[in-house]
């Protein structure tokens, strides 16, 4: 039997009694309104045994489809005593017995107790219909897409007929694309005309990707005349747009990347702009936010399994306080009495920040945590040729989310109007009666807090490690200097251009290069821009 008819035979066993409605009790009783039907076959001659392999097809249950196949194999027998029908199989000088319906065991009879059915090459190709409409007319549309799909691998010519029939009567506009696509495979790998095959090229030529793409290469390789042309037309055709979408995708795994910059960097560039301090302990704020989330889960898998899909909204503030509550601790005990020494406040936030890690390492272990997707995180979808994770996608809109409320904050609250001012001139606003060192300490909390929260998101596209935070805190440095201290439209502007940059880099000279070409430029950059891309004006500027 043909790779294509096993396919279906395991589509129909797989797939058809997920259909909604199916339960033990209703089906055993389509079983035995089926037994008529199977035992029929053993009656009347070839052209009944056609008729009744159309009538079992017809019944679109999968339970049929072992019948079917054992009946195309030769393994069909009828007992002679009661002329009930069973799959056998030669099993010494006699032969073992299997209900065709329930696969149960059916004990054993001689060889004079039963008789083959017997099938032609005609009826072989009527079963292979058959078992192809099994599928591709099955009641569940998702059944009739995965069995378009499984002829499009095979590009059997013998499924053409069936998809045929199928298209005719197929109201799923989804559904009958994808068979339309399963149907010009199949014809492009049969015998049929040139106008035939014309219309197939055409069709795959709308498909556009690169399984259409293999194909029409694979076509252009072994036809000739009008039929080679038109397949070379339609791979130059699909090429170009692939080199679109290509691109389009590199736009969006930059976007990705640099919202996850963004993330990392934003609250760097709130701590570094107000305060002036060089934290090297702000990657080990992200770390610690995703080990937040990985305690959360672990509590949440043995207490309350039912609330995973919430995990990361109970991880967030969470994370978030203890972050923050970290970051306000390490700025009241060490950074505030080292305020105009950047290179002590360098080596001793770079300390701390062994010391997190080497505290989390004893808690935890050095080994990678596993924390895990929710179901609205799991998965993709494709849009055009891009393939868009949930997971990326919903870090995106989460970037985006975290960059407005805390814009928000800033404009819009008086905590938010004294870290401004002790940002433009630390002095005057002194001066104005606002007390700096607690502003200094609730704005480091409240950079530390985001770090935190950017732990969570991260959590879910990285490895939960001790040296989680290692992998960031350098780029977040570089978005930060590149798109100006202190500004945070400046840092979304430049983690959304150094991610972009970067993944078109990548492919060309390679992931670690390709940083380094950023590092470059952002050194250069900076030589004709000692600010970054947006400056700010007052004591960050004059610092």
């Amino acid at each position: 039997m043909s790779l294509l008819r096993s396919l279906f035979l395991l589509l129909a066993l797989v797939l058809l009694p997920a259909v909604a409605g199916w339960h033990p009790a209703s089906a055993q009783e389509d079983l035995e309104t089926l037994r008529p039907l199977i035992n029929a076959l053993a009656e009347g001659k070839y052209q009944e045994t056609e008729q009744q392999i159309g009538d079992l097809a017809a019944t679109g249950n999968s339970a049929v489809a072992p019948a079917l196949e054992a009946l195309g194999d030769g393994d069909l027998y009828v007992r002679k005593s009661d002329k009930q029908v069973f799959i056998a199989k030669k099993s010494g000088k006699s032969y073992s017995l299997t209900d065709p319906l329930t696969l149960e065991a059916a004990g054993e009879a001689g060889s004079r107790e039963v008789g083959k059915i017997k099938v032609n090459n005609k009826l072989r190709r009527v079963i292979r219909a058959a078992l192809g409409s099994l599928t591709l007319m099955a009641p569940d549309p998702k059944v009739r897409k995965a069995a378009a799909e499984a002829v499009f691998k095979a590009k059997d010519p013998e499924a053409i007929e069936s998809l045929d029939a199928a298209i005719a009567k197929e109201t799923e506009d989804d559904v009958r694309l994808v068979m339309e696509q399963a149907r010009a495979a199949a014809v492009l790998n049969s015998d049929r005309g040139d106008a035939d095959k014309l219309a197939a090229i055409e069709t795959l030529e709308s498909m556009g990707n690169r399984d259409a793409l293999s194909l029409l290469i694979g076509l252009q390789d072994s036809s000739e005349g009008a039929v080679r042309d038109a397949a070379t037309t339609a791979v130059t055709r699909i090429n170009k747009s692939l080199a679109l979408w290509d691109n389009l995708q590199n736009v969006w795994y930059g976007l990705s990347l640099g919202s996850v910059l963004l993330l990392a960097a934003i609250g760097l560039a709130i701590t570094f702009g107000v305060m002036g301090v060089i934290n090297m302990a702000h990657g080990e704020m992200v770390m610690i936010g995703a080990y937040t989330t990985f305690v959360v889960q672990e509590l949440i898998r043995s207490s309350a399994p039912g609330l995973f899909d919430y995990s990361l909204f109970i991880a967030l503030p969470l994370a978030f306080l203890v972050s923050g509550a970290i970051g306000v601790g390490i700025e009241r005990g060490v950074i505030r009495w080292l305020y105009g020494r950047p290179l002590e406040t360098l080596l001793a936030t770079w300390g701390i920040s062994l010391i997190l890690q080497q505290a989390v390492r004893s808690i935890f272990g050095p080994t990678n945590q596993e924390v895990g997707n929710p179901d609205w995180m799991s998965g993709a979808f494709e849009l055009g040729q891009l393939t868009i994770t949930y997971n990326r996608m919903w870090i995106v809109v989460f970037a985006m989310l975290v960059f407005a409320g805390l814009m928000l904050v800033l404009k819009k609250t008086p905590f938010g109007l004294f870290t401004r001012a002790v940002t433009q001139n630390r002095r005057m606003a002194a001066s104005m009666g606002i007390r700096t060192p607690w502003i200094d300490a609730l704005t480091f909390g409240l950079g530390s807090g985001i770090a935190g929260i950017a732990g969570v998101a991260l959590s879910q596209i990285d490895n939960v490690s001790p040296n989680l935070g290692q992998g960031y805190i350098i780029d977040s440095f570089m978005v930060v200097v590149f798109g100006g201290v202190g500004n945070l439209w400046g840092t979304l502007v430049g983690a959304m251009t150094l991610g972009v940059v970067n993944k078109f880099l990548e492919p060309y000279a390679g992931a670690v290069l390709g940083k380094i070409f950023v590092l470059v430029f952002i050194i250069l950059f900076i030589q004709k821009r000692p600010r970054g891309l947006f400056a700010l004006k007052g004591r960050a500027v004059e610092a």
